[in-house]
């Protein structure tokens, strides 16, 4: 157990390093410059960061809206749900880390909610996802924790993120 928490961690860090470089390389600029310089690869990186950190605030929703506006608004979603999508995997994988770290007090509670998750996880990411809410981090973890299927979590993840994405630009080319 103690390797396999190891490698969990070191993973963990290193992700979270190479975050922390790209904030450090690239400065701040507003969303627009970044849109006029990187266009569709800058909604994606902007929805990754966006989703990759929890302790560094990035706008990616407000990208995504702004995006809509002077691209292709179903494109814009579509690149900015699969950034999103993925850059929630972090929050997954620290999930992963965390599980040994479950009291045996709790197992009971734990093991309840895996299966809970089993049956009814697939429908509560995708929506979850869907809605705009700041607490999909917590959802991330907990499927990473609870030992919920990778491919299952980041399918259910990348389709809500797309429907929310979609949604967002074209409100964006509206206005």
């Amino acid at each position: 157990m103690g390797v396999w928490m190891r490698k969990e961690w070191v993973g963990l860090i290193l992700v979270i390093l190479f975050i922390l470089l790209i904030y450090l390389i690239n400065p701040a600029e507003t969303i627009k410059e970044k849109l006029d310089t990187l266009g569709y690869v800058g909604i994606f990186l902007l929805m990754f960061l966006s989703s990759a950190t929890i302790v560094l605030p990035v706008p990616g929703l407000a990208g995504v809206v702004v995006g809509g506006a002077f691209l292709n608004p179903f494109l814009v979603g579509i690149v900015g749900g699969v950034g999103s999508a993925l850059g929630e995997t972090t929050g997954y994988v620290a999930g992963l880390g965390g599980k040994v770290v479950v009291e045996k007090g709790k197992r009971k509670m734990y093991n309840k909610l895996k299966r809970w998750m089993k049956r009814n996880g697939f429908l509560t990411i995708f929506i979850s996802a869907a809605l705009p809410n700041p607490f999909f981090d917590v959802a991330g973890l907990a499927a990473g924790a609870l030992d919920y299927p990778f491919w299952e979590f980041l399918l259910a993840c990348m389709g809500g993120k797309i429907i929310k994405c979609i949604a967002l630009a074209y409100l964006g080319y509206l206005v």
